[in-house]
């Protein structure tokens, strides 16, 4: 069964969280839990994995002295059962972590989409990451041409949305700018998904 362009792993009783991560600490790939399921998680192709590093090092660069930036690996709870990984993960201020390394306080969360994902990073996922309170800025990458959409909480909470294209930029909530052509830099020159 493939559901949000993850594979469900084989049919079993339904997991506890406490259960997912025990179990999912031991696994040689990566996958998220939603209310007791647990789906396998693709890999990227070479352009995906270039976005991310691309958009990591950006975000690295502006942000490093008051936030901490992580990779693909840092796994996220978003909500009570639902555990996920994003693509590019930045908490500003002291991250509060459960479990020794779940995440659960995100201020910027980054997706690169893919063909499979694309319908959950805008959908499921995204109603999840809106969840947490800390969460300021939601940055969808595309594959397939130079654009980045941003998503911003503004004060009282209501989300404001941009996107830029080639030759453009995006400012996040605290005014970091993001150029858009630095990060599709030789990105095309790749395979995409």
């Amino acid at each position: 069964m493939v559901r949000f362009g993850m594979a469900r792993i084989a049919e079993r009783s339904k997991l506890t969280p406490d259960e997912y991560l025990a179990w999912e600490r031991i696994q040689a790939s990566k996958h998220e839990y939603f209310d007791g399921e647990v789906f396998a998680m693709a890999g990227g192709s070479p352009r995906h994995n270039r976005l991310c590093s691309s958009v990591n090092a950006a975000l690295v660069n502006k942000l490093a002295a008051k936030c901490n930036v992580f990779t693909s690996d840092q796994r996220l709870r978003v909500q009570d059962r639902r555990y996920v990984y994003a693509d590019v993960v930045v908490v500003c201020g002291p991250p509060v972590v459960e479990h020794d390394d779940v995440i659960v306080n995100p201020t910027i969360v980054v997706e690169v989409l893919s063909p499979s994902t694309e319908q959950y990073d805008r959908g499921l996922k995204w109603d999840s990451y809106q969840t947490r309170e800390s969460l300021t800025d939601y940055i969808l990458v595309s594959q397939d041409r130079s654009r980045i959409e941003h998503f911003g909480r503004a004060l009282g909470g209501c989300w404001s949305y941009t996107a830029a294209n080639a030759g453009g930029t995006i400012t996040l909530t605290d005014g970091t700018v993001l150029d858009i052509d630095a990060i599709f830099a030789g990105a095309f020159e790749l395979k995409g998904d």
